[in-house]
């Protein structure tokens, strides 16, 4: 004779497999709900570094001119001459070599008169980001 010490509330303490099934549906809905607006909250933040990055670089560029009265050969004279402290990432490249140069529109003087990303998607607005 066996004798069965547990007590009955506690042998079949498993979930079925249709508890689990239901279990997963609901989280998988969720995260259906959920990951579109965390992946639109992460453009927007690139966006915005974008942005910052950009205006930035415009004001060291401006300055640059101010000071000597021409522009900067590239983005790493603003570094070696102190008006940036590094080059920034273009958050959308994650590179520092990806930045697109302008030179001035008159054509007597040369270096880097604006910038633009180098990155050829379409912002939330329609805007391209290599027109920023």
């Amino acid at each position: 004779m066996v004798i069965d010490r547990m007590p009955k509330n506690l042998r079949w303490r498993g979930f079925t497999l249709i508890e689990l099934l239901v279990v997963m549906a609901i989280v998988a809905t969720l995260l259906s709900l959920v990951a579109p607006r965390y992946f639109s909250s992460l453009d927007k933040a690139k966006e915005a570094v974008l942005r910052q990055d950009l205006v930035i670089m415009r004001s060291a560029i401006d300055q640059f001119y101010s000071d000597t009265g021409k522009y900067p050969i590239d983005l790493e004279e603003l570094v070696d001459k102190h008006y940036l402290r590094r080059v920034p990432i273009d958050p959308f490249t994650e590179s520092n070599q990806t930045w697109i140069v302008m030179p001035p529109k008159n054509e007597t003087e040369s270096g880097v008169y604006d910038v633009h990303s180098g990155y050829t998607g379409q912002a939330e607005d329609g805007t391209y980001y290599e027109e920023w």
